[in-house]
Parts: structure tokens; sequence; C-alpha cells
């Protein structure tokens, strides 16, 4: 990873969409917006995560690049929600 977030930041990819609920309903495009990524890395002073895990973030919280054709979101400790 070429990304190296600063202060307490951290880079995240975004998990895939649902495309099917547990009982085996299949979603069309109107599915809900999830707000749950991966973490890729994080920066010097992120002390509640780490790389690995998976996170619940704030809505329009998170900035998101493109770089070497993947996308990534990054965004500030105090905006993520939770750890799942």
């Amino acid at each position: 990873m070429a990304i190296k977030p600063l202060a307490d930041r951290v880079v995240a990819k975004k998990d895939a969409a649902v495309e099917q609920t547990a009982s085996g309903i299949l979603l069309g495009e109107a599915k809900e917006k999830q707000n749950t990524a991966i973490v890729e890395s994080v920066g010097p002073d992120v002390k509640a995560v780490k790389k690995g895990d998976r996170i619940l973030y704030r809505d329009y919280s998170a900035s998101e690049i493109k770089y070497n054709n993947t996308d990534y979101l990054i965004i500030k400790e105090e905006d993520i929600l939770a750890t799942l």
C-alpha cells in the first residue's frame, strides 16, 4: 500500500454491496447504501482501529479517492462509529 494516512486518518476500502439478504432474497438497484469498509492502513495517531478491521463510518464523512484503479476512502478516526 502506497497511501500512508497522516495524523488520525484511516485509509479503507469500501465493502462490496450486499446482493442478497440472509433469507435469500436478491436485492435490486434500490438497495440501501452501506457505510462499512475494511481498514487498509492507519495514521500514527489512530488508537481504536488497526489494519484489517471492518468499520462502520458516519454518512458523508469519507473522502473518496482513486489510486492505481482502486477506490479508497480516507476517514477521520472520530467519524468511525464502530468496528464490526
